[in-house]
């Protein structure tokens, strides 16, 4: 999954840069996802890796909360970009780019904040293959609630507004579409929306569900636990090649045209 990940989302930022035709914010935006998607797993794979391979099984103490931010922060970038591509013709696409990103680390800035000033005095054991903020806090010998309340919030927060915000552009959008004189217009416009919707499926369904799952289900065995969150994390930059690779005409025609090149 992770070698999926990395060989799709390189060949889309390269079709891009190196098409002329697919220099507009729609795909800038799509550049800077698959960034942060790059980012993002290779902030947790490679040491996850790496226990199951040289069994390197310790990670210091700011090592673990460096991944921990960074983990939590391109999780919220990504659901900023879908935002900032539903929003793309409003705002100054440089403007919303930096307001994205800046959001993103500001959001989960206090959660290794309140977490790294805490005392653990007892078991130094993380029960997953990466630093995950309630998996971290869970070991201080102090009462966690604030960090616990902040982290819910964000958990809920994040999708609701960014949803909302998706939404309301949406509403726009398919009333634009309704009024298209012609059905083939209507399609084509039905299945760019489309390729929206599945990528923001496989966003927020499964980090919503595995984030309750960690909370209330106590009778999960850590096992089974861990796998699902290391395959959430790899879900989205699995599929966003995928999906818009195979279902963007534009990335597909000059992919085509550079195999072909490179065959003749």
């Amino acid at each position: 999954m992770y070698i999926v990940a990395i060989l799709g989302s390189i060949t889309i930022l390269y079709i891009v840069k190196r098409e002329s035709s697919l220099h507009e914010p729609m795909y800038y935006f799509l550049c800077l996802l698959l960034l942060t998607d790059l980012f993002l797993s290779s902030t947790i794979v490679p040491k996850t890796l790496s226990i199951f391979w040289f069994n390197s099984r310790e990670i210091t103490f700011g090592a673990c909360f460096t991944q921990l931010y960074l983990s939590h922060c391109f999780l919220v970038i990504q659901s900023g970009i879908f935002v900032a591509m539903a929003f793309d013709r409003y705002v100054a696409i440089s403007k919303i780019c930096l307001a994205v990103v800046l959001r993103g680390f500001m959001l989960i800035l206090p959660i290794p904040i309140m977490g790294s000033r805490w005392p653990y005095c007892g078991s130094n054991i993380i029960p997953l293959t990466y630093c995950k903020h309630f998996s971290v806090v869970s070991l201080a010998c102090a009462d966690i609630r604030p960090s616990n309340y902040y982290s819910v919030c964000m958990v809920f927060l994040v999708p609701s507004v960014d949803g909302f915000f998706i939404a309301v552009s949406y509403i726009q959008i398919l009333r634009a579409i309704f009024r298209m004189p012609t059905k083939d217009a209507r399609f084509k416009a039905f299945g760019t929306c489309g390729t929206h919707l599945c990528a923001l499926s496989a966003l927020y369904i499964p980090d919503l569900f595995v984030s309750l799952m960690q909370r209330i289900g106590s009778d999960v065995p850590p096992p089974v636990l861990s796998l699902m969150i290391n395959v959430k994390l790899l879900v989205p930059p699995l599929l966003h090649p995928i999906i818009y690779g195979v279902r963007t005409k534009q990335i597909q025609d000059r992919l085509l045209w550079i195999l072909t090149q490179k065959r003749a």
